[in-house]
């Protein structure tokens, strides 16, 4: 075999594979490890490649699921891994390329098998795998270590204690995705697992003390986005063959190597740019979420939630509450930092936020940045753009948007940042415009879109709960953003009435006809009053608390103040209409007395003189408008399915047939 190129439909009939898989056990101890783990060729980097992978390796991996029983060969493989880890830290230290390259060969083949024996298998069939050893046909040793609890926490130690060198880079990841193996089980069943046999061994045992060092390092690994070496670095220098494959390997350093095959990557699906800059930076932060969004156990709640819920700043002196387990601390600015440059991807926004909903101190620390608009405006973006983004995406980035607007103090100072050229923004030519009109006019855009598109009630109900959390502090509101305000009000408008027509057609012909059922116009014009009504306390909301900062806002009722006639008087309006009835009657009966033909310069000072004049104590005073994030009764539900639809659509890492799914339905590339 040695060093010559091979098509990848040949690794079935590698004679390595085959005895690893075969009928024969291998001792832990045979030299065969040396000559199996000797194979070189680059990591799969999308879906098309790992898809060819898995074709030509899983009949290999079918076979040894039926002669592992009485082989042992996997728990071999294992003990063979788990030995070299224990030199692993001082073979990095030491430069030893060649032994650090044989460790990442042996959990790639590891990975490979559990990805299969996870799918094939059940959570018990796999524990018991783990047991079996050179004995009799079938036969396993119950009081042997417990191997599945070992290779987990030497995962663990792998991904916390080895430094991060160019060496070690592949490891590395080799080690997060296949953690994230380890606990797909999820994938393969239709019901959110409330007990897992893995899950359990991570939230206690050996796996638990090294719970919030784990966290720390994955969120560690998200913020430095650390690019992978030069192909070839973990081995030795590349040589300038024809294709570029066959990484350099002294002549003799290992008899027996593997045949050398070529990943098609000619046609291949491409990642997104973010996942193939830092694939570790990448699987990291999707084991982090799927950590993080683990059931809590019978008696014990997660605890990699506990340390993402509790982790504080390196700058906070302030000790831990003896309370808080799995504490530690972290640099928030870097953290900030990286959140703000990772938007554009799902993942990058889940995890915003998780930190955000989840732990005080991250909240605290980013309410209080006075660049918030470095996070805001990649937000924004994501809003402005839902029509390129699932559903899932936009959601959390409104959900991020009204926890942020829970807090006062951010509600008062977006309308101090100002911004110029949006370029992204492509309605109108802003050329200068504060990040509140912005946020603003990006929510009411998001508001029309669902109208006419998705028209899902969930939506609206976030974008007006954000709008109406600011209004009682909309200052000196971009006269863009005041007219799409009262745009928007239109638009309701004009629903309100074709759906109120619509439902008296239709009662009139209920009369002649008895047996075709009515549509339920009722429940439509409920939910247009509903959402008018919000928009309408809006506006009150700003014209009773900041009347004299939003002239434009009064400029635009006027201009359009014949639509709110036909609510003056309706009974579901009349008490809200009240206060904004009375600006439009005191406003135009100063411009009456103006004269004709004012500029809009005239109406804007008349207005701003008005303003000083309107006596306060005449507006009604209405409850502050305040709406608070509140998380669904069973969140995991939303969340995991959520969660592992990112890792499955992920082009780095492990890659998942359609068809086994079934978590979720997913449709094949």
């Amino acid at each position: 075999m040695g060093s010559n190129s091979s098509r990848i439909g040949d690794l079935p009939k590698n004679e390595y594979l085959k005895k690893l898989s075969g009928t024969e056990s291998v001792s832990e101890n045979d030299p065969f490890w040396n000559q199996l783990l000797s194979f070189s060729f680059p990591a799969p980097t999308s879906s098309t490649e790992l898809k060819l992978l898995e074709e030509a390796t899983i009949s290999v991996c079918r076979s040894l699921v039926e002669n592992n029983p009485r082989t042992g060969n996997l728990g071999a493989l294992i003990k063979v891994f788990l030995s070299r880890t224990k030199e692993l830290k001082l073979s990095a230290e030491c430069q030893n390329h060649i032994f650090i390259w044989q460790t990442h060969n042996a959990l790639f083949i590891i990975c490979c098998l559990l990805k299969v024996f996870i799918c094939e298998m059940s959570e018990e069939e796999l524990q018991l795998h783990f047991t079996y050893e050179e004995k009799s046909p079938g036969s396993y040793s119950s009081d042997s270590e417990d191997l599945l609890e070992e290779l987990l926490c030497c995962l663990m130690q792998l991904i916390t204690d080895i430094p991060l060198l160019d060496i070690t880079y592949e490891i590395s990841v080799e080690a997060v995705s296949t953690m994230v193996v380890f606990l797909s089980c999820q994938l393969f069943h239709k019901e959110v697992l409330r007990q897992s046999i893995s899950h359990k061994y991570l939230m206690r045992g050996r796996c638990l003390p090294y719970t919030s060092k784990l966290v720390k390092t994955l969120l560690y690994n998200f913020i430095r986005q650390e690019k992978p070496p030069p192909p070839g670095t973990h081995v030795l220098p590349q040589q300038s063959d024809g294709g570029g494959l066959l990484y350099g390997l002294a002549s003799g350093v290992a008899t027996g190597l593997w045949t050398v095959f070529t990943l098609g990557g000619v046609g291949s699906k491409v990642a997104a740019a973010s996942e193939l800059s830092s694939p570790l930076a990448n699987q990291s932060l999707l084991l982090l979420l799927v950590l993080a969004n683990l059931t809590d156990a019978a008696d014990a709640p997660n605890p990699y939630r506990q340390a993402i819920m509790s982790f504080k700043n390196t700058q906070d002196s302030s000790p831990f509450p003896s309370s808080i387990p799995h504490a530690f601390q972290i640099n928030f600015n870097s953290l900030y930092m990286a959140l703000c440059e990772q938007q554009t991807s799902d993942q990058a926004t889940l995890l915003l936020y998780t930190l955000l909903h989840q732990n005080s101190n991250i909240r605290t620390y980013m309410l209080a940045r006075t660049d918030m608009e470095n996070l805001v405006l990649p937000i924004l973006e994501i809003l402005y753009h839902v029509e390129e983004r699932n559903s899932h995406h936009v959601y959390m980035a409104l959900i991020i948007l009204l926890i942020l607007t829970e807090d006062d103090g951010f509600n008062r100072s977006i309308h101090e940042v100002m911004l110029k050229n949006i370029t992204w923004y492509s309605e109108r030519v802003l050329t200068e415009i504060s990040l509140g009109s912005l946020l603003i006019l990006v929510v009411i855009r998001t508001i029309q879109y669902n109208m006419t598109r998705t028209r899902d009630k969930y939506l609206h109900t976030n974008c007006l709960a954000a709008l109406a959390n600011m209004s009682a502090q909309f200052r000196s509101l971009h006269q863009y953003a005041a007219q799409r305000i009262v745009s928007l009000f239109s638009l309701l408008s004009k629903k309100h009435n074709k759906v109120l027509e619509q439902a008296t057609q239709s009662l009139r012909g209920s009369l002649s006809s008895n047996d075709v059922p009515l549509p339920d116009y009722a429940q439509d014009l409920n939910v247009i009053e509903e959402v008018i009504r919000m928009m309408l306390e809006i506006i009150n909301s700003c014209l009773t608390n900041s009347l004299h900062h939003n002239p434009n806002l009064v400029y635009a009722l006027l201009y359009k103040r014949d639509l709110f006639e036909q609510f003056r008087t309706h009974p579901s309006f009349q008490d809200i209409m009240q206060n904004i009835d009375l600006v439009i009657t005191f406003f135009s009966s100063r411009l009456l007395q103006a004269g004709a033909e004012l500029s809009v310069e005239r109406v804007l000072e008349i207005i701003k003189q008005g303003v000083v004049a309107l006596p306060k104590d005449r507006l009604k005073k209405f409850p502050e408008l305040k709406f608070k994030y509140v998380e669904e009764e069973q969140p995991e539900e939303f969340f995991i399915p959520y969660v592992w639809s990112l890792v499955y659509n992920s082009a780095v890492g492990v890659y998942w047939n359609p068809q086994d799914i079934q978590l979720f339905t997913m449709d094949s590339d």
